[in-house]
C-alpha cells in the first residue's frame, strides 16, 4: 500500500483523501453518504520539496505532522478565486467584518447552545488568533477522541451560520493556505472570558491526545455533547439519533454449537466471568467456527447476516435495469458502512436492523441507478479485500474505544473470537461495545461477525432473541427460581423500612364540597354517523358489483356475532356497550327497553375454545336461514393471525374456515386499529373494501360538524415541543439510572423483571412519604424513588381524601408479566396495609383471564355513586371505576381492548420492554392515552395565559380502544341522578364513541424532553369520574344506536371549589415511558416521520425486499395501506401464508371487510351504529315509498251515477258510449296544471292553487312492503332472476346485436332510422329477412298472447323499474326499453338482457311526447307489417294483435278489488293484469284503456270514461289518426286523452284494477335543466326571461324552444290571461291542443276536426283564446261560433314569424282583436336553435 507508482495509493496520501473523502461523505446534504472511494484512485503528481511542507505552521503542526506514519509528498492546494468585490484582508471575513481576538476580545459574541468559541491559527496574522464559533461534537474531549469528523460553524463577524465545509470556512475568513485546509491544524485553542469578562485564550485542543495537559475553563451556558451526532439536516440517514436500542427480528436463541461450522476452523474457546453478559456474536459473512467450551455463554443470531443476504438480492426490475447488468453492494462495502454504523452509535443505543438496511439501500441507490449516478463524478467505485481492514479501523478511529477491529493479522474467524473472548475475560474489552472481525485471505473471499460485548447492548441483542412470549416464560422462570430475591433483598436494603404503622396526623387535607353530578343525554357522533355509512355504502358496492357475491335483495333480516380477545373485562365491556346501543331494539330481538345480560350475549364470544362451538352454530343457522344475513365482526382483529398449521390460530380455525368463507349470507367484519398483520401480499381483504376512519379536521375546519378533537398520540408528542408546561409525555431519568445500574450488577436477570423491582420500591417509598411516614430532609427520598413516582402517589391519595366522596384517579402500571403483576400488587398491597390505607384506594390486578376483582368497600361506594340497588352487583368492566382511586396493574403480553375510566391520570409504562418492537407493539402500549377534546377548548399543551391547564373543556375516552360520545358544547336540560329502580344493571358504557383496538398511526417527531419537576397544578390535583347509567325510563328519549348516558360534573365557578375529579377529568393522562422508547419516538427518520413508523409492522411479517420506500409522511391511509401490500409477506406461521392460488392475480374473499382508525376514536360506536342501520336497509329494501295521494278536482254528483251493473268484469262500449266523458284530470300529480273546463264539475272555491315548485317536495308517500309480484330496479338481484337480468356469472353474459329499422312518417319528413338492440336470446320476437338478417318487423303476438310492453326512460338505467320477471310470474313476455341515444351504453350496461329501442340523435334533447309518438306510430307501422307478414303466409290479418302497453318506469307493483269480499283490495301480479283486459270481449273496440291509481277514490262504477296515465293498453289500429304531440314535454297525456276523445275513441279506466308508483327522485322526463348558451353550468333564470322580443339583444338559453314555451305558459299563463282567473265560468278557449297556463286559469278543449266531439260552448264566455300551430282545419267561421269576454286575450304561437303573421291573415283575427307591435314574442333561442313565435292581442 505505500507503491509510490503513478494509479496506486500512497500511504499518507491516502489517509488525507480517505479522511476528507469521510468528511465530505457525512456532511453531506443528500440522503445518504457519498462515495468513500471516488477519490481514492490519484494520477501521478510531482513530488514536494524535501520538508514535506509548503506553509508555515506552528509546533502543533510539526507535532501533528510528525505523529503520522509518513510524511508523504504533499500537492499544491488550489484555492477556489473569492467572489468578485469581496474582501480578502488578513484577519477580516469576506464581507469585511474583523475577526481577530484582539478587537473581539469585549465585544458580545452570540454563542448558539451547543457551540464553542474557538481560536484559529492564521500564518498570516500571526499576533492574534482569529475567532469562530464551531460546534462542539465536532471537537475532541480532552482524551482527544470523539470527534466527529467533518465542520459545522459560524462566522462572529458578519454573523453567517452554517458552514459545512472547513474549507468553505477557510476561505470565508481569507485563511490563505498553500495546502488542503484542515480543521486539525487550524482550530487551536478554546476561548473564555476571564473574571474582567475579556475573551482570551483557553487550553489547546487535544487533536489524537497531544494537547497541552492544561486545566479546563468551565464554560457558562455551554455544554460539550460528546458523540452525540452531527445536526439531522446534514446527515441524514446517519445521525447517532437513527438508531434505536432495539432490535426488530427476533432470531431463535441458537446456541453456539448449533452454528455452521467449517471443517478447516479452528475452534475458539469460550470462558466468560459470570459478571459478564453473555457477549452476542453476529455472524456476518461466511461460516462461523466451532465453538467450544463453554458455549452456553455466547449468544449466537444470524440477524445480521440475514440483512446482509436480503440487501445482496436484487428486485427483478434491477436485474435487467439498464445497458449492463446492475450488481448489489459489494460484501467489503457492507462490512464498511456496518462499521460506520457502529461508531456512529452512542454507548446506550444497540444496533438496529432497519438502520442498517436503509443505510445500504441509500448507498446501493446512489452508487449504481443511472439517475443519479449522472450527477456523480466518474470514477470506479469499487473496493478491494486488502483496503477494507485498514479502512474499517480508519473509521473505528474516530470513536476511541467503542469498536474494536480486527482485521489485518487474523487469518481466519477463529483467530480472531479467540482474540476476541481472550481479550474480553482479561478485561481489555471494558470499553468496547463491538468487535468486527475482518477476514481477508488471499484467493478467499472476505468473512466477517460482529460480537457484541458491551453490557447493555448484550442485554438488548439478548433479550431481542426471545419471542414475547418467551421473554414471559423467562420472567416467570427467574422468578419461580429464585433469581430474583438477591434483587429484592438488595433493593430493601438500600430503601427505608415498611415495617411501620399508620400515622394519619402528619399530613394535613382540607375537605371541600364536591359537585352533584349531573345526566346528559349523548348521541351518536357525526363522524361515527359518517362511517357506519361508509361501511354501509361498502356492502352495498359489494352487493352492486357484478360478481354477484352478496344478494342483498334476497334477505329480510340481520343478524350479527362480535368475536373479542380472551378478555373477561373486554367480553364483559362489549356486552355493555351493546346492551345501551339499541341495535339489539332495531333489530327486533328484544323487545324491553335495557337489554339484559344474558340475552347480549347471544351476541358476543371470545375467542377461546368455547367459540368454537358458536361459530358453527352461526355456520348452521347461515345454511337454514338463507334470507338472513350473518355479520361477523371481528374486533380487535391484530391480535390473532397466526395459522391454525402452527396447532394454535383460532382466528384462522373458525373465520377463515371453509364453511364461513364459502356462506353467501356471511360477512367478516375486521376492526382494528393496526391492520398492517392483514395488509400484506396474500392478504385476503381487498383495498376496495378497507374502510379508513376520516380526518375530521381539515385546516381546523370541523368537517364533520364534531364539536370534538382527537388527541392521538401524534398530538400529545407535538405537545412536547412547546416547553409551555410539563409535557404529557416523558421518562423519569431517576428511575432509568437506578434500573441502569441494577442492571449492570444483575446481568443474569431480565430487564423488566429488573424495572418491576424498582417501580414496586419507587412506589413504596413514595407511598410512605405521602402518608407523612418518611420525610424527605432525613432520609434521602431522591435515592429511594423519583419526584415522577412521589406526584402519582400524591395525587392518588391526596384526592380521595380532599373529595367527601372519595373521588380520585385511576393510576395504570403496564407489566406485561402476570407473575411480576401478581407479585408487584402484593407487595403494594401489603405496604398499604401496613400505612393504613386499605379505604383510602384500591390496587387492582387486571388479569386477561379472569374477572374483575374489587373489594367491598370500594364496591359498596361505586354502587352508592351510581345509586345501584342489586345486591349481587360487581364492577365486571374496567369503564365501571370511574372516579375510583386506584392503581389498575394492567398484565399481559399486550392489551386486549379493555376500556379505561375517563378518571385515568397516569400511564406509567416504565416497564414495558424496549427489546422486541414492532410498529404494532409500540402504539398498541402508547395508544391507552388517546382522548377526545371539545373543539372549542383549548388543547392540554397550549392552555394560553392565565389559564389553569387541567381546567381545559377536554373530554377524556373512556377506553383504550373504546371511547364515548362527547356531550354538545352548549348547555343541555340536565337532571338529577335516578338509577331506574327495574334495572338494576351495570351503568352503559360510552358505547357510541368506543371501538375495541389499539394504538395511533404516524407518530410525528417529538425533541426529546428531560425530565422535569412537576408543576403545582399536575402535582396537586387529580382526575375524577364520570359515571354511566342510563336515564330513568319516562325520560328516555326514543332508541337511538349506540347511545349512552353519563354523568358529568357541573362546570363551578372555581377550581378549588370543585371536586378534583372535576378539575382533572379535562387533562388527558400523563404517560411515563423508558428513555428508550422517548427515544424512538421523539426521533424521526428521513421522511420527517416517527422513526418506529418505518419498524417492522408486526411480528407475524416479514418485510419482502430490502429494496423498499420509506413509508412518505404525505401518503393517505389507503396509500399506507398499498405500500405494506407490496412490501410486507406474512411468514410462515401467519394465517395468510397459505392464501395464494396459482393463476390468480389476487385472491381477496368478496365478503370481507376491514374497519381500522386510530384507537379510542370511536370504531366501536360507528360498526354498532352501521349493524343499526344495516338491519333498517335490509327491511327498506323490502319496502319502496309510494305515492299515496287522493284525487283531485273530484265532483259528487259526477261519482253518484253508476252505468255498469257492480262485478260487471268487462266494460260495455254501448255503455260506455253513454257515460259523460270526464275532461277533469284527477291525477295528484298534475296538482300544478290548469283544470280541464267540464260542464259537471266546479272546482271547490276555497282551494288555494298550489305553488309549482312545492308540488314534488308535498307528494306524500307510505312505506309499503314488496310483494313477490313487484317490479325491481337494477339493485335487486335473486336467484330466480339472475338469467333474466343477464349478468350473473354463472351464465354466460348476453350477447346481443345492433340492428337498423326504417320507417317514414308525415310529421317527420324524411325516413329516419332507428336502432334496435337485441340479446340473443331475445331474437325469436323479431323478423328477420332470410337473405341478409335484416329486421324486418317486431312480431305481434295473436289474441291469445301477451302485449308487448314499451317503456320510455331516461336518466334512470339504476333505478327505472325495469325488472318484471316477479310482476309477470316468470312468464315469458316482450319488453322493449325505449331510450335516446347518448345513453344507449349505460343502459346496455346494466340490462344487457333487455331490448332497447333507441331513439334517433335528433330526439336526444326531446320530451316525454317524441318517446310516446315513436311508440305508438312505430307500433302501428309495424302492425301493417305484421298483417302483411300474416296475409303472406296464409293466414288472417285481422289475428294480428294491435295492442300495445306503455308504461312508466315507475310502476312498481299492481293490486286487483276483490268484490266478493267487499271490495277489498289486494296484491296482483301485473301478469294477472294482463290476462284479465286482455281477457275482455270487446277490447278491439276501445281506443285506449288505463288502471286506476292506488289510494285514489274508488267509486262503485267499475269502470271510469277519463283521463288515463301512466299504465296505458293502447290500441293502435284504432289510434293511428291520433298521434301524441312529438314536441311535448309536460302534460302530453292529458293532451292526447283529450284529441282522442274528440276523434271518438272509447277511453276506459279498469277501477277493478290499481297500479302503485314508487318515489324514484332520480331521472325522469321532468328534470329538465335550463341552462345559458355561454355556460352549461344550471343558472338561476326566471320565467320571464324565457321568452324575449325578436331581433332584441337577450340572454339566449340552450333549451329546446317548446320546452320554454311549456314553461312560459305555466308561469305566466295567469298573467296572459288575466280574465281567466275569474273562475271556471269563463275558460280559456284552447284549440286542438292543450297547454298548462297554471292552476290558477282554467282550460276549455275543442277539436277543429269534422266530425269531432265537443262540448257545448253556447252561452260560455270565454277569457282568452289560444291557438297552436293551427292547421287547415281552423277556419274563421269555426272560431266565429265561439263569444269572448271583452278584453279578453289572444295568443297565436307559431313555428317563425312569416307563419305567425300567415296565420293572422288566414284567420281575420285583425276583425276582433287589436295588436300591437309590442306584443310579438319568441321564445330565448338563438336563431341556430328555432325560436317559437307568438302574438298576444286584446278582443275588441
Amino acid at each position: 500500500m505505500g507503491n509510490s507508482c503513478a494509479g496506486q495509493l500512497r500511504m499518507a496520501r491516502f489517509q488525507e483523501v480517505l479522511h476528507y473523502s469521510i468528511e465530505a461523505s457525512l456532511r453531506s446534504s443528500t440522503v445518504v453518504p457519498r462515495p468513500v472511494f471516488s477519490q481514492l484512485y490519484l494520477e501521478t503528481e510531482p513530488l514536494a520539496p524535501p520538508n514535506g511542507r509548503l506553509d508555515a505552521d506552528d509546533e502543533d503542526d510539526e507535532d501533528e505532522e510528525n505523529g503520522s506514519e509518513s510524511s508523504p509528498p504533499t500537492v499544491p492546494y488550489q484555492k477556489k478565486p473569492p467572489p468578485e468585490g469581496c474582501c480578502t484582508t488578513d484577519g477580516f471575513c469576506q464581507a469585511g467584518r474583523s475577526v481577530r481576538l484582539s478587537s473581539l476580545s469585549t465585544d458580545p459574541l452570540d454563542v448558539p447552545p451547543g457551540f464553542l468559541l474557538v481560536g484559529v491559527k492564521s500564518s498570516q496574522v500571526p499576533d492574534t488568533l482569529l475567532v469562530c464559533v464551531v460546534d462542539s461534537r465536532f471537537l475532541p474531549d480532552e482524551q482527544g477522541r470523539n470527534a466527529l469528523l467533518g465542520f459545522s460553524g459560524n462566522c462572529v463577524g458578519c454573523g453567517e451560520k452554517g458552514f459545512r465545509y472547513f474549507t468553505e470556512f477557510a476561505n470565508h475568513i481569507n485563511l490563505k493556505l498553500s495546502t488542503q485546509p484542515k480543521k486539525q491544524k487550524h482550530l487551536k485553542h478554546l476561548l473564555h472570558r476571564n473574571g474582567q469578562g475579556t475573551l482570551v485564550r483557553g487550553p489547546a485542543i487535544c487533536w489524537r491526545g497531544h494537547g497541552e495537559d492544561s486545566d479546563l475553563v468551565n464554560l457558562e451556558n455551554q455544554s460539550l455533547h460528546a458523540n452525540a451526532g452531527p445536526p439531522k439536516k446534514r446527515h441524514k440517514g446517519w445521525s447517532p439519533d437513527s438508531a434505536a436500542p432495539t432490535l426488530v427480528e427476533h432470531p431463535l436463541k441458537t446456541p453456539p454449537s448449533s452454528s455452521s461450522s467449517n471443517p478447516s476452523s479452528s475452534s475458539t474457546a469460550a470462558a466468560l466471568p459470570s459478571a459478564h453478559p453473555a457477549p452476542a456474536l453476529l455472524n456476518g459473512h461466511g461460516p462461523l467456527p466451532q465453538l467450544c467450551g463453554n458455549v452456553g455463554e455466547v449468544l449466537v443470531s444470524s440477524l445480521l447476516q440475514t440483512c446482509y443476504l436480503s440487501s445482496q438480492t436484487l428486485p427483478r426490475i434491477y436485474q435487467h435495469y439498464g445497458p449492463s447488468p446492475i450488481q448489489p453492494l459489494s460484501t467489503e462495502m457492507q462490512i464498511l458502512l456496518t462499521v460506520y454504523y457502529l461508531v456512529q452509535l452512542g454507548p446506550d443505543q444497540v444496533p438496529l436492523v432497519e438502520d442498517l438496511e436503509q443505510i445500504f439501500m441509500r448507498s446501493w441507490r446512489e452508487s449504481h441507478l443511472s439517475e443519479i449516478r449522472q450527477y456523480q463524478q466518474p470514477g470506479p467505485q469499487s473496493l478491494s479485500p486488502s483496503q477494507l481492514p485498514w479502512l474499517a479501523q480508519l473509521a473505528a478511529s474516530s470513536c476511541g474505544e467503542g469498536v474494536l477491529v480486527l482485521g489485518e493479522s487474523e487469518g481466519s474467524l477463529a483467530q480472531g473470537l479467540t482474540q476476541t473472548f481472550s481479550r474480553l475475560l482479561e478485561g481489555q474489552l471494558a470499553s468496547t461495545n463491538y468487535v468486527v472481525i475482518i477476514v481477508t485471505a488471499v484467493g478467499q473471499e472476505t468473512q466477517s461477525c460482529v460480537v457484541v460485548t458491551g453490557k447493555h447492548q448484550c442485554r438488548a441483542v439478548a433479550e431481542s432473541m426471545y419471542s414475547p412470549s418467551e421473554g414471559l416464560r423467562e420472567m416467570d422462570q427467574q422468578l419461580s427460581s429464585g433469581l430474583a430475591q438477591d434483587l429484592a433483598q438488595y433493593c430493601s436494603s438500600l430503601g427505608p423500612g415498611t415495617s411501620t404503622t399508620a400515622r394519619h396526623g402528619s399530613v394535613m387535607f382540607v375537605r371541600i364540597h364536591s359537585s352533584p353530578y349531573q345526566v346528559e343525554w349523548r348521541a351518536v357522533r357525526p363522524i361515527q354517523l359518517a362511517v357506519a355509512r361508509k361501511l354501509l355504502s361498502h356492502v352495498c358496492a359489494i352487493a352492486d358489483s357484478s360478481t354477484q357475491n352478496l344478494d342483498l335483495g334476497s334477505f329480510d333480516r340481520l343478524s350479527f356475532l362480535i368475536c373479542v380477545p380472551p378478555s373477561e373485562v373486554t367480553f364483559q365491556q362489549t356486552l355493555l356497550h351493546l346492551r345501551y346501543s339499541g341495535v339489539l331494539q332495531e333489530m327486533g330481538g328484544v323487545d324491553q327497553e335495557v337489554v339484559s345480560p344474558w340475552e347480549a350475549e347471544r351476541y358476543v364470544v371470545k375467542m377461546d375454545h368455547s367459540a368454537a362451538g358458536r361459530i358453527d352454530d352461526l355456520v348452521r343457522e347461515a345454511r337454514s336461514n338463507s334470507y338472513t344475513l350473518y355479520i361477523l365482526v371481528h374486533d380487535h382483529a391484530h391480535w390473532d393471525v397466526t395459522s391454525v398449521e402452527r396447532g394454535e390460530g383460532l382466528v384462522d380455525q373458525l373465520l377463515n374456515s371453509r364453511q364461513v368463507t364459502e356462506a353467501p349470507n356471511v360477512l367478516i367484519l375486521h376492526v382494528t386499529s393496526f391492520p398492517f398483520a392483514l395488509q400484506t401480499q396474500n392478504t385476503r381483504i381487498s383495498p376496495y373494501n378497507e374502510i379508513h376512519w376520516p380526518s375530521a379536521f381539515s385546516n381546523d375546519v370541523d368537517l364533520y360538524h364534531e364539536k370534538t378533537r382527537y388527541l392521538g398520540v401524534s398530538e400529545l408528542l407535538e405537545s412536547t415541543r412547546l416547553g409551555s408546561s410539563l409535557p404529557l409525555m416523558r421518562y423519569d431519568s431517576s428511575f432509568e439510572s437506578m434500573t441502569s445500574a441494577l442492571e449492570d450488577r444483575f446481568p443474569k436477570l431480565h430487564s423488566a423483571v429488573i424495572r418491576t423491582t424498582v417501580l414496586v420500591q419507587h412506589y413504596c417509598v413514595a407511598l410512605m412519604a405521602a402518608s407523612g411516614r418518611l420525610h424527605s430532609a432525613q432520609n434521602h427520598l431522591h435515592k429511594h424513588t423519583s419526584v415522577e413516582t412521589l406526584e402519582i402517589v400524591q395525587s392518588l391519595i391526596g384526592a380521595g381524601r380532599r373529595c367527601p366522596a372519595h373521588h380520585g384517579p385511576m393510576v395504570l402500571l403496564r407489566i406485561p408479566s402476570l407473575a411480576l403483576a401478581a407479585w408487584a400488587q402484593r407487595r403494594l398491597a401489603d405496604v398499604r396495609r401496613r400505612l393504613g390505607l386499605e379505604d383510602t384506594f384500591e390496587i387492582i390486578l387486571g388479569n386477561p383471564g379472569q374477572p374483575l376483582s374489587v373489594g367491598h368497600t370500594f364496591t359498596e361506594r361505586i354502587k352508592s355513586w351510581l345509586e345501584i340497588q342489586d345486591v349481587g352487583w360487581v364492577p365486571g368492566t374496567y369503564l365501571e371505576l370511574e372516579g375510583l382511586p386506584c392503581i389498575l396493574i394492567l398484565s399481559g403480553a399486550e392489551p386486549l381492548g379493555e376500556s379505561l375510566p375517563r378518571s385515568l391520570k397516569y400511564c406509567d409504562l416504565r416497564v414495558i420492554s424496549s427489546s422486541y418492537l414492532q410498529r404494532t407493539t409500540l402504539e398498541q402500549e402508547l395508544g391507552l392515552a388517546a382522548y377526545l377534546v371539545r373543539a372549542e377548548s383549548r388543547p392540554p399543551h397550549d392552555p394560553g395565559p392565565g389559564s389553569d391547564l387541567l381546567e381545559s373543556d377536554a373530554d377524556k375516552l373512556s377506553s383504550t380502544d373504546n371511547e364515548e360520545e362527547e356531550p354538545y358544547p352548549h348547555p343541555t336540560p340536565q337532571r338529577h341522578l335516578q338509577h331506574p329502580q327495574s334495572h338494576p344493571h351495570p351503568p352503559p358504557p360510552p358505547s357510541s364513541s368506543s371501538s375495541s383496538s389499539g394504538p395511533s398511526p404516524l407518530l410525528p417527531q417529538s425533541q426529546p424532553h428531560p425530565h422535569a419537576p412537576p408543576t403545582p397544578s399536575s402535582s396537586s390535583s387529580s382526575s375524577g369520574p364520570s359515571p354511566l347509567l342510563p336515564p330513568p325510563r319516562s325520560q328516555r328519549p326514543p332508541s337511538k344506536s349506540t347511545s349512552s348516558d353519563s354523568l358529568s360534573p357541573r362546570s363551578s365557578s372555581s377550581p378549588a371549589q370543585s371536586c378534583s375529579w372535576a378539575r382533572g377529568v379535562s387533562r388527558p393522562p400523563s404517560v411515563l415511558l423508558p428513555r428508550a422508547l422517548y427515544d424512538i419516538i421523539t426521533a424521526s427518520d428521513g421522511s420527517g416521520l416517527p422513526r418506529c413508523t418505518s419498524f417492522l409492522p408486526h411480528m407475524s411479517v416479514a418485510w419482502a425486499s430490502s429494496f423498499r420506500p420509506l413509508l412518505s409522511k404525505m401518503m393517505t391511509c389507503t396509500e399506507q395501506s398499498l405500500y405494506y401490500r407490496q412490501w410486507t409477506a406474512p411468514r410462515a406461521y401467519h394465517m395468510d401464508r397459505t392464501n395464494r392460488t396459482e393463476g390468480r392475480s389476487d385472491n381477496f374473499h368478496p365478503r370481507r371487510l376491514l374497519l381500522s382508525g386510530p384507537p379510542q376514536v370511536g370504531k366501536t360506536g360507528a360498526y354498532l351504529h352501521f349493524l343499526g342501520i344495516l338491519s333498517r336497509m335490509l327491511i327498506r329494501l323490502m319496502e319502496v315509498d309510494i305515492y299515496d295521494e287522493e284525487d283531485i278536482h273530484c265532483s259528487a254528483h259526477v261519482e253518484g251515477v253508476q252505468y255498469h251493473p257492480a262485478g260487471t268484469p268487462w266494460p260495455i262500449p254501448e255503455v260506455m258510449r253513454s257515460m259523460p266523458f270526464d275532461y277533469t284530470v284527477h291525477d295528484p300529480k298534475y296538482d300544478d296544471v290548469s283544470n280541464v273546463y267540464c260542464p259537471g264539475h266546479k272546482p271547490s272555491a276555497d282551494a288555494e292553487p298550489p305553488r309549482q315548485e312545492d308540488v314534488y317536495l308535498r307528494r306524500r308517500t307510505s312505506r309499503m312492503k314488496l310483494s313477490k309480484h313487484a317490479a325491481y330496479n337494477t339493485y335487486h338481484h335473486c336467484e330466480q332472476c339472475h338469467q333474466y337480468m343477464g349478468f350473473n356469472p354463472r351464465y354466460q353474459m348476453c350477447e346481443s346485436s345492433l340492428h337498423t329499422f326504417t320507417f317514414s312518417h308525415l310529421q317527420l319528413g324524411d325516413e329516419i332510422q332507428l336502432f334496435f338492440i337485441i340479446p340473443k336470446s331475445k331474437e325469436h320476437y323479431f323478423s328477420f329477412s332470410q337473405s341478409g338478417g335484416q329486421l324486418e318487423s317486431l312480431r305481434l303476438p295473436l289474441t291469445s298472447e301477451w302485449s308487448p310492453i314499451f317503456m320510455p326512460t331516461t336518466g334512470r338505467h339504476e333505478h327505472g323499474l325495469f325488472n318484471l320477471f316477479h310482476a309477470m310470474d316468470g312468464a315469458a313476455h316482450l319488453h322493449i326499453l325505449v331510450v335516446k341515444e347518448y345513453e344507449m351504453p349505460v343502459y346496455k350496461k346494466y340490462w344487457p338482457n333487455h331490448i332497447m329501442l333507441v331513439l334517433p340523435s335528433v330526439f336526444n334533447g326531446a320530451g316525454i311526447g317524441a318517446a310516446h309518438f315513436l311508440i305508438k306510430e312505430l307500433s302501428h307501422h309495424n302492425l301493417a307489417l305484421e298483417r302483411s307478414r300474416r296475409q303472406e303466409g296464409g293466414g288472417p290479418p285481422g289475428d294480428v294483435w294491435p295492442f300495445v302497453v306503455v308504461a312508466d318506469d315507475s310502476c312498481v307493483m299492481w293490486n286487483a278489488v276483490d268484490i266478493d269480499a267487499g271490495q277489498v283490495e289486494h296484491g296482483a301480479s301485473l301478469k294477472q293484469v294482463l290476462q284479465t283486459m286482455e281477457a275482455c270481449p270487446d277490447l278491439a273496440h276501445l281506443g285506449l284503456c288505463g288502471l286506476r291509481k292506488w289510494n285514489s277514490h274508488r267509486s262503485r262504477e267499475p269502470f271510469h270514461r277519463g283521463q288515463l296515465h301512466d299504465f296505458l293498453l293502447v290500441n293502435v289500429d284504432l289510434c293511428r289518426d291520433v298521434p301524441y304531440d312529438r314536441h311535448r314535454f309536460s302534460c302530453h297525456d292529458v293532451d292526447f286523452a283529450l284529441r282522442a276523445h274528440s276523434a271518438g275513441l272509447l277511453l276506459c279506466r279498469f277501477n277493478g284494477f290499481s297500479v302503485m308508483k314508487k318515489q324514484i327522485a332520480i331521472g325522469g322526463y321532468r328534470t329538465f335543466i335550463i341552462k345559458t348558451k355561454m355556460t352549461d353550468v344550471p343558472t338561476s333564470v326566471g320565467p320571464l326571461q324565457y321568452v324575449c322580443a325578436p331581433d332584441s339583444k337577450h340572454l339566449f338559453l340552450a333549451t329546446p324552444a317548446r320546452l320554454l314555451l311549456e314553461r312560459y305558459l305555466q308561469h305566466t299563463g295567469h298573467q296572459l290571461f288575466p280574465l281567466g282567473t275569474r273562475g271556471h265560468a269563463h275558460p280559456v278557449l284552447s284549440v286542438d291542443c292543450f297547454l298548462n297556463l297554471g292552476p290558477e286559469v282554467t282550460v276549455c278543449f275543442v277539436s277543429s276536426r269534422p266530425h269531432s266531439l265537443n262540448l257545448s260552448t253556447a252561452g260560455l264566455l270565454f277569457s282568452g283564446l289560444l291557438l297552436c300551430f293551427t292547421d287547415s282545419c281552423v277556419t274563421p267561421s269555426f272560431l266565429k261560433k265561439f263569444t269572448f269576454l271583452q278584453g279578453a286575450t289572444l295568443c297565436v304561437i307559431c313555428a317563425d314569424r312569416s307563419s305567425l303573421r300567415q296565420a293572422v291573415g288566414r284567420l281575420e283575427l285583425e276583425d276582433e282583436w287589436r295588436f300591437r307591435l309590442s306584443d310579438e314574442f319568441q321564445t330565448a333561442n338563438a336563431k341556430e336553435d328555432l325560436p317559437l313565435f307568438f302574438l298576444t292581442g286584446k278582443h275588441i
